[in-house]
């Protein structure tokens, strides 16, 4: 039996107990892309150096379409299981359809994108990731 003067301290061990720890870093982020006819939505993906991510590519056009970032990816620690996913540098997305790719963000820099489809990029299918 606890003292009824302990009463509060053992409640509040209790509940410090139960609660869970917080973590160092935030859990992953999951960004969205959506590849439609000629145009990367958003065109621009902000990350942060180190933090863990899931790229969600999902093609909403018309035909296929790819997602190339050959400097990122070649930076990015990509996930092991998902490391097939990417050839010469861009992941291909076919009409419908959605690829998921996890990785950790690499280093500060600016890194290009772009679809290189023939005249995707020229009829403006291209943006950037920015890591700070």
């Amino acid at each position: 039996m606890i003292p009824r003067s302990l009463a509060p301290l053992v409640a509040l061990a209790a509940g410090f107990l139960a609660s869970p720890a917080p973590s160092a870093d935030p859990p992953g982020s999951t960004i969205a892309v959506e590849l439609s006819n000629f145009a990367f939505a958003p065109a621009t993906i902000e990350l942060v150096h180190g933090r863990a991510y899931a790229l969600q590519l999902t093609n909403t056009g018309s035909g296929g379409h790819n997602f190339a970032a050959p400097r990122f990816f070649a930076a990015a620690a990509v996930d092991p299981a998902d490391r097939r996913s990417i050839r010469k540098g861009g992941i291909e997305v076919g009409k419908g359809a959605t690829v998921t790719v996890r990785f950790t963000a690499p280093a500060a820099g600016h890194y290009d994108v772009r679809c290189t489809h023939f005249l995707h990029s020229t009829f403006g299918m291209k943006g950037e990731i920015v890591v700070s």
